[in-house]
């Protein structure tokens, strides 16, 4: 059961109340076997008259102290009373004592001075029955005993999570994420043990995160150092063979430039590529969103691809359907249909054949993108959307690509509110299928075109 600091600290101090109070009525139970303390204050004034009836008694015969017969009588009626007493002289001796057993450090008494005359005769102590100081005692160990169950009580409930929290919090700070935090029955200490909690998770995943985020930029800086040595390397030697004069003919030197342009357009591409990758990655782009004909953009894509294909003696054939009109970024989403085809025309071999489908189906624009390659391995199928991952045994780039297209069009799918997936066509050859939401229906496209609006 929780409970609330308040309504715990009103039970403490209702306990802390009621203890000694328990404890003092109980001693006068056991005093004057009642619980009623008006009755208490009736004997109270009872033995205060027994007590004015015993001094008169001494003080009336303050001739007599030393007679045995008075003192017999004297006996008697202190016997009533259940009360003793002393008798001193004016110099304190001790003319007479009722009962030699009992001693003040005792006893509650009570005590007088008898003058006559103006002179003092002695002095009279009087033993008490009873009083309240037992009672009055009782209530006070009652209290230290409300004091000590309440400490012990607050240190359980409260200090106890407390310092546990607090040194959960000095691991966290010395990055160890399993700590274990602890329960309260306290509603509030519960309550910050579970945004404590949250907090814990959020700041794992986010360490989780950053590490990541660390491991994959050195991956990219790695990769990247390797890609552009490479095309470099080979620029440079045949800009040195240029250089040297070691073509000679006319054919050889066109030979060297068209190499150079070559392993040029290579680096621009890959330079592209890892400017597209890194804003997407690391930045927020800004969606130019328009309502526009997926097919057509599917279309365009397939023109200027076009020529390479035709290098490779590949034909391109497509079957489109009206309406997909879908809504969105037009220069990203030609971005990822040309480098998803150009990934294709670049795994077809000589004489294969592309097939690109597009068709609405209900909420959704759907594309198929099929070559007549070798396919994907099993290990392509799970990484083929991962960055810099070609599926290749070598790092060499010998089909010409940067290992980003996949990614790159990936990211831009899901940025779209879409999807991409990779498979294996039954009939061989791989596939790229995705969809888009319809125009209207992206409710990412509608919080962008708000946002432009409102701008």
């Amino acid at each position: 059961m929780k409970l609330r600091i308040r309504t715990f600290t009103i039970l403490c101090l209702f306990f802390l109340l009621t203890v000694p109070w328990i404890f003092f009525l109980t001693a006068n139970f056991v005093e004057t076997q009642t619980l009623s303390i008006s009755k208490s204050h009736r004997l109270n004034e009872e033995l205060q008259r027994q007590i004015t009836e015993t001094i008169h008694m001494i003080e009336a015969n303050s001739d007599q102290w030393e007679d045995p017969d008075w003192q017999h009588r004297l006996i008697t009626h202190l016997q009533k009373t259940e009360m003793d007493v002393v008798i001193q002289s004016a110099s304190n001796s001790e003319i007479y004592r009722s009962n030699p057993e009992r001693r003040s450090a005792l006893s509650s008494t009570e005590q007088f001075s008898i003058i006559e005359d103006g002179q003092l005769l002695g002095r009279v102590s009087v033993y008490l029955p009873r009083s309240t100081s037992v009672q009055m005692m009782m209530a006070l160990i009652g209290l230290l005993l409300a004091f000590v169950v309440i400490g012990m009580t607050m240190r359980r409930f409260l200090l106890k999570p407390l310092e546990r929290m607090s040194k959960a919090a000095r691991q966290l700070a010395e990055g160890d994420w399993d700590v274990l935090l602890p329960t309260s029955s306290i509603t509030e200490i519960a309550e910050v043990r579970d945004g404590f909690e949250v907090m814990v998770k959020g700041l794992e995943l986010s360490y989780r995160k950053q590490t990541e985020l660390e491991e994959e930029r050195r991956f990219v800086i790695a990769a990247v150092a390797h890609d552009l040595r490479t095309p470099l390397f080979a620029l440079r030697g045949y800009l040195d063979g240029l250089e040297q004069g070691i073509a000679q003919s006319p054919e050889k030197i066109a030979k060297y430039i068209a190499v150079c342009k070559e392993k040029s357009a290579q680096l621009d591409r890959l330079v592209e590529d890892l400017f597209t990758f890194t804003k997407m990655d690391y930045f927020e782009t800004q969606l130019n969103n328009k309502t526009m004909d997926f097919a057509h953009i599917l279309q365009e894509s397939i023109n200027s691809l076009t020529p390479q294909a035709r290098e490779k003696h590949i034909s391109l054939s497509t079957d489109f359907t009206h309406n997909c009109f879908i809504s969105g970024d037009r220069h990203l989403l030609e971005r990822a249909m040309n480098n998803i085809l150009e990934n294709a025309v670049r795994h077809t071999p000589s004489g294969g054949e592309i097939d690109v489908h597009c068709h609405r189906d209900d909420q959704y624009v759907r594309f198929t993108i099929r070559d007549s390659g070798a396919g994907f391995s099993m290990e392509e199928l799970t990484r083929v959307f991962e960055p810099l991952y070609r599926g290749e045994a070598s790092r060499s780039r010998s089909t010409g690509g940067s290992g980003l297209g996949l990614t790159i069009s990936h990211r831009i799918m899901k940025q779209h509110g879409g999807e991409m997936e990779a498979s294996n066509h039954p009939q061989g050859g791989a596939v790229l299928a995705g969809w888009l939401p319809v125009a209207g229906s992206n409710p990412k496209v509608k919080e962008a075109n708000s946002e432009i609006s409102d701008n």
